[in-house]
């Protein structure tokens, strides 16, 4: 078979030249292709930094997006290639041969502001854990401040830089430098009118204010123009964990403790602690976007550090998460397990106390096993308490017809004579007896013990604990020492807030057909005006000083009372 002849050489149809780089292709087909729609006579203001305007038709806006194909690198505005997305700008380090994309290092001139009318402030919610919602990594996180979601990265292959240009929402703030960028284009904003929100992120009152907070009765208004008093804020309960809120809103109102997490520098502490003191300032914060806060993040911190013993999802002892708690911080904070006062919890709680035991004989009868025998040997030891329990008497287990509505009551002068030195206790084969020691801490936690469980089933000691708000005398408790306190001298507390429990009645399907269920609840004195307050979840109500003592105690917190002799205000 004869081939067909070409009609032209090879030579004349491609050029000898070698073949111009694709790179350069590209950009001299945009060229064209720019010139061809005649881009530059529609946008006269089109800035010139490698983005070009398109219309949004979800929205009806024209935002700048990236010329280029979004899996492509970038350099930053130095020339080298950018962090991977877990750096600050989550930006990839590998080099396309094909394409390049330039990062603006500020906005045009004339469009500082562009973007920042979109912000919707009513939607931002820094409380929650910081999780991108798409992969849940805690690191690098950006929060969208047009509606909210917090994601990774602002990078070309970030998550942020994704939902900017699906969404068209370009505003956002690093949640740990507290910067703000606009993508995709990448530039810092540096507008005063910012500083609102980033004060909510971390919010942080000069000395002077905190010093103050006690002292001046101040009143905050939120977005809504809802008033509010900073430091008696509700406290969302998300599912069960009101015991937690009630513990964390009594601890934010010890004055040396709160004073100590708003103005130290914790950065280098562990996360417990970091979070512990942001919901701390959270809750003091004068400037907040609404009127209540969320202890999401400290709590999930709590549960993973506690093998989930508590969560968010299981309601649990407060005295008992109050120990644990306490004990980690102490730890958190550098404290030692041996040495005292090594931490400002130690300082703030810790105190002494003598415990006398005795072996109890066979022969003692019912009379005499807690009468303890002189010459039976004596163990004295010495420990170290944060927290003192108090035992209730015995609830008269039957009632007659005319006392069937009386509830019992009883003095906490009376179940505080357990630590008088002179009353005994039996616990199983051993008689004891306690006497408190000096100095006694700056506060005192109160556990009354309501709650007892055996094989069978769990009780719950109703009685009413009566005691005075003011000058509670802890002296006859305190085993003399001339050295440190005048003999015969008071020793006054106050109280300073007040755990209490209700047991609430639901329906059940069971045998027995009813259930209680715990409500915890906590009563705090807001010192500036002389009030008290209660504070249940989301709830905050004026209550009078006079029926404090009507609610069923738990976990009381006394402060011992500075340089005062008298009965008056302390």
């Amino acid at each position: 078979m004869v081939k067909r002849q070409a009609e032209e050489s090879l030579e004349d149809a491609v050029p000898k030249a070698s073949p111009a780089s694709k790179k350069a292709r590209v950009g001299d087909g945009f060229e064209d292709q720019e010139q061809r729609n005649g881009l530059n006579s529609q946008f006269p203001h089109a800035p010139a930094n490698g983005h070009r305007p398109v219309h949004d038709l979800r929205n009806g806006k024209s935002h700048l997006i990236a010329s280029e194909h979004e899996d492509e690198s970038h350099k930053d505005e130095a020339g080298h290639s950018m962090e991977s997305p877990h750096a600050e700008d989550g930006e990839d380090e590998d080099h396309s041969a094909y394409f390049t994309v330039s990062r603006q290092t500020a906005p045009t001139e004339g469009y500082s502001d562009l973007y920042l009318d979109t912000i919707d402030r009513a939607v931002l919610d820094f409380d929650f854990e910081k999780l991108c919602s798409v992969s849940l990594s805690n690191i690098n996180v950006y929060a969208c401040l047009v509606c909210g979601k917090y994601y990774q990265g602002r990078g070309p292959k970030s998550h942020a830089y994704f939902h900017a240009l699906e969404i068209g929402h370009h505003v956002y703030v690093n949640m740990q430098t507290k910067k703000v960028y606009v993508i995709p284009e990448g530039y810092e904003v540096k507008s005063k009118s910012l500083e609102d929100i980033k004060f909510v992120v971390d919010p942080r009152l000069p000395k002077e204010d905190v010093l103050m907070l006690d002292k001046v009765a101040k009143d905050a208004w939120d977005l809504s123009g809802k008033r509010y008093r900073p430091g008696f804020v509700g406290m969302n309960n998300i599912k069960e964990n009101d015991y937690f809120n009630a513990v964390i809103q009594a601890l934010a109102h010890i004055p040396p403790l709160r004073n100590f997490f708003m103005l130290e520098d914790l950065s280098s502490k562990s996360e417990l602690v970091q979070r512990f003191s942001v919901l701390i300032r959270k809750i003091w914060n004068t400037r907040a976007f609404k009127t209540h806060v969320s202890p999401h993040e400290l709590i999930q911190q709590v549960s993973r550090q506690s093998n989930k013993k508590y969560d968010l999802l299981h309601q649990s002892d407060p005295v008992e998460f109050l120990s644990w708690f306490l004990g980690n911080m102490h730890l958190a904070l550098g404290g030692s397990k041996t040495k005292p006062g090594t931490s400002i919890i130690h300082r703030v709680f810790q105190g002494k106390l003598k415990m006398e035991s005795q072996q109890i004989t066979a022969k003692a009868d019912a009379g005499d096993r807690l009468r303890f025998e002189e010459a039976a040997e004596v163990i004295v030891e010495t420990m170290r308490y944060l927290i003192l329990t108090l035992d209730l008497p015995a609830a008269p287990l039957f009632q007659d017809e005319i006392d069937r509505n009386i509830i019992p009551q009883v003095p906490l002068t009376s179940i505080l004579s357990k630590y008088d030195g002179r009353t005994a206790q039996e616990h199983l084969s051993m008689r004891k007896r306690y006497r408190l020691l000096h100095p006694l801490p700056p506060f005192l936690l109160f556990h009354i013990k309501r709650f007892s469980t055996n094989k069978f089933v769990s009780e719950r000691n109703p009685t009413i604990v009566t005691f005075p708000v003011r000058s509670l005398d802890m002296a006859p408790y305190v085993e003399p020492n001339p050295r440190l306190h005048p003999p015969g001298e008071p020793i006054w507390f106050d109280l300073v807030a007040n755990v209490t429990h209700e047991a609430v009645r639901t329906r059940d399907d069971s045998v027995e057909g009813e259930a209680e269920r715990k409500v915890w609840r906590v009563q705090i004195r807001d010192r500036a005006r002389d009030e008290w307050l209660q504070v249940q979840d989301l709830f905050v109500e004026r209550v009078a000083t006079e029926t404090l003592f009507t609610k069923e105690s738990y976990l009381m917190v006394w402060e011992r009372r500075r340089g005062g002799k008298g009965k008056g205000r302390g």
